[in-house]
């Protein structure tokens, strides 16, 4: 009941206006090309295990021209000079991704685009496919980091895992869409205003 009411009343603050602007920022993709897709594709790839403020700080960086002309060893090194982890892995997998440079007319002719991103884009489990798919405008999917986890579990929603396997990340997505549907707000939407009540934070 807390998480609810703390939700409701971050709604009924000036948050509101800097959430709804970020919800216009991913509803944006709609209209953009195949280049900028890739780009918040490869900003997902580098949030795993890692801080969203450097995945985003490289992301200005090197931009959609830089992750799809870059060599690897100098994606590697913008990598590691901001000070991000596993620069080695994650430069790898934004050249493996190159394969599916075309990546918005993929996505938009799929019926399931997460289970095909987790299949097919090495370096994304379930949360960085949410994480990419809700950005470019599919507000039907939960983005379950460590923060969003932690406050369900504060919260008494869920028990913390471990560990979460797929079956366990789809168990918690269905108690977070239950907290969607009592507050009447999408995935996408509800996932803004949980990071802001724990990290006091609005990132993308």
């Amino acid at each position: 009941m807390r998480l609810i009411q703390d939700i409701n009343k971050l709604r009924n603050s000036e948050i509101k206006v800097v959430i709804e602007s970020r919800l216009r920022e991913f509803s944006s993709f709609e209209t953009k090309n195949d280049k900028e897709w890739f780009s918040e594709l490869c900003f997902c790839l580098l949030t795993a295990n890692s801080k969203a403020s450097t995945a985003i700080n490289i992301q200005n960086e090197l931009g959609h021209k830089g992750f799809l002309n870059k060599n690897l060893e100098e994606i590697r090194e913008t990598i590691k000079r901001n000070k991000h982890r596993f620069h080695n892995n994650k430069g790898s997998y934004i050249v493996d991704a190159r394969n599916y440079k075309s990546i918005k007319k993929i996505i938009v002719s799929l019926n399931n685009p997460r289970e095909w991103l987790v299949k097919n884009i090495k370096g994304l489990g379930y949360k960085e496919a949410s994480h990419f798919l809700r950005n470019v405008g599919y507000f039907d999917y939960s983005i379950l980091d460590r923060h969003i986890i932690n406050l369900m579990a504060d919260n008494g929603r869920i028990e913390k895992p471990k560990k979460i396997n797929k079956k366990g990340y789809l168990e918690i997505e269905k108690e977070f869409r239950k907290i969607a549907d009592e507050v009447k707000m999408s995935l996408g939407e509800l996932d803004l205003y949980m990071w802001y009540l724990k990290t006091g934070k609005i990132l993308k």
